[in-house]
């Protein structure tokens, strides 16, 4: 058996789960509202604060399923109780952050600006202190969205590997290569 697949799931106070007959799991909570779509072969139980996942075979396909909507389905509860935080760190000199709203205005070292339009699910911020990196925080109830927004953040200017300068996750640590090495 799955040891992802058959730990429950706890729904914690102010959170409310409901499995219609299309198999579509409704979470709600404090922070917002979340729809997954589950597989027909998946069953879903909601008993009392608890949340069960189950397969009806041993097939590879069902363990495989298994596992993935047991955490997809605890990604949605933290979500919608917690919330997600991401922070992306700008490393190298005159790379700048700002946003007004949910819009990001990336200044990353080439020719021209680069204004990012952040989906309204997520909220963002900004931070420029004297003496360290620009960092970007980004805060959201749905942790694919908020992935995603992410990396395509990171994706506008990736982290080189020989000084390291470009937009990274903090706490990341870039592999670094050495430079030239100076011949006789």
């Amino acid at each position: 058996m799955s040891r992802i697949g058959k730990k429950t799931i706890v729904i914690p106070a102010g959170v409310t789960v409901s499995v219609d007959k299309a198999n579509i799991v409704t979470v709600k909570g404090p922070k917002g509202e979340l729809k997954q779509s589950i597989d027909r072969d998946i069953t879903v139980e909601v008993e009392g604060t608890e949340l069960k996942v189950a397969r009806p075979t041993d097939q590879i396909r069902h363990k495989a399923l298994h596992g993935l909507y047991r955490s997809i389905l605890a990604n949605l509860v933290k979500g919608v109780s917690e919330g997600f935080v991401k922070d992306l760190e700008l490393v190298g000199v005159g790379y700048k952050a700002t946003n007004q709203g949910n819009l990001l205005d990336l200044s990353l070292g080439y020719s021209h600006n680069i204004v990012f339009d952040v989906p309204k699910e997520l909220k963002v911020s900004t931070e420029m202190l004297k003496g360290k990196n620009p960092t970007i925080k980004l805060e959201s109830h749905d942790k694919q969205l908020l992935g995603q927004v992410a990396a395509k953040i990171r994706s506008l200017r990736k982290p080189e590997p020989y000084k390291g300068k470009g937009v990274k996750y903090a706490g990341e640590v870039i592999r670094r290569k050495a430079g030239k090495a100076a011949g006789k």
